[in-house]
């Protein structure tokens, strides 16, 4: 199965160095043409760069996505240079925090804000341009296995990630009479594979160096406090071993924008080697004893950074 997106133009909201990056990468790698938004300028453009050297077709359409004139106006952008939009993906999203006894309203009201309009105006703008364009389109949605299930010390983000899981049914339902799919996609902790990434912070994601206090937790230190999170040696977390990288869910974003996944709306897909299925008494054996994944097929065909970028 040749999965291509030829002639398909797609906007990527949130593509950042690590998920949005990989993502867009990899829509720009089986034929599409992308637009790499973020609130930061030089994360935009980064990421063009990267689909650029890659051999691809890319823009930077920087803004905020909780800003209604500024969502129009990249679109508009998009739209101008390209002629029109098949693909969404909702990917900005503020990460980190601290859980319920400890975030800060401004936080948590922010973090919040960022999910549900980002998701909500990208999708009420860019779906009315293809309803009204006759374009039987794919919008998705970027979840988060802390939208499924609980997880101490980042409560604004599962509480917005929660949120997202059922926006994405709704707007499925809304958007079905168009031939416009929409579904949500779960990740969870992937290492990152972006060579820009990797110079910055070196190899290895939150798995391999996992935060000693959990992805947020307190900064208090009365004597009523109890740990939310086991602080000793990791136990093994995965089924397959590896959680993956962006790459892998590149791959698996592409397919579902599709046209073989033309009947697949209102559905979560999740690529996590096998994290959120698993019991919470089942501790996996260690990764090295696993046969694991069948090799990555990889998308970032540069090697290394080119020098002179």
């Amino acid at each position: 199965m040749e999965i291509s997106l030829e002639g398909k133009v797609a906007l990527v909201t949130g593509a950042g160095p690590n998920i949005g990056s990989g993502i867009a990468l990899a829509l720009a790698r089986y034929g599409a043409e992308v637009a790499c938004n973020d609130l930061d300028p030089a994360a935009a453009k980064a990421a063009a760069d990267r689909i650029e050297r890659n051999g691809g077709t890319a823009m930077a359409v920087p803004g905020d996505v909780t800003d209604p004139e500024q969502v129009r106006e990249y679109l508009a952008t998009v739209v101008d240079a390209w002629g029109h939009v098949d693909i969404l993906v909702n990917n900005a999203a503020l990460l980190g925090g601290r859980g319920v006894l400890d975030e800060s309203p401004a936080f948590f009201q922010h973090a919040v804000n960022v999910a549900a309009m980002g998701n909500f105006l990208n999708t009420q703008l860019v779906g009315r341009h293809m309803a009204e364009r006759g374009i039987r389109g794919s919008i998705v949605a970027i979840s988060s296995s802390n939208g499924w299930s609980g997880s101490a010390g980042v409560i604004a983000y599962a509480f917005h990630k929660g949120g997202v899981n059922n926006f994405v049914r709704a707007a499925a339902m809304d958007l079905a009479p168009y031939g416009i799919r929409v579904n949500s996609f779960t990740p969870t902790a992937p290492a990152p594979d972006n060579p820009a990434l990797i110079a910055e912070q070196g190899p290895g994601g939150v798995l391999d160096r996992p935060r000693r206090a959990g992805i947020g937790g307190a900064d208090g230190n009365e004597a009523w406090r109890r740990p939310s999170r086991w602080a000793g040696e990791r136990v093994p977390l995965v089924p397959m071993g590896t959680t993956g990288t962006p790459t892998d869910i590149g791959h698996a974003v592409a397919w579902l924008c599709s046209d073989y996944a033309r009947l697949i709306t209102g559905c979560d897909l999740v690529v996590d080697g096998g994290a959120r299925a698993k019991n919470f008494a089942y501790h996996p054996a260690p990764a090295s004893e696993l046969a694991g994944p069948a090799p990555l097929i990889p998308l970032d065909v540069t090697g290394e950074l080119d020098r002179e970028a």
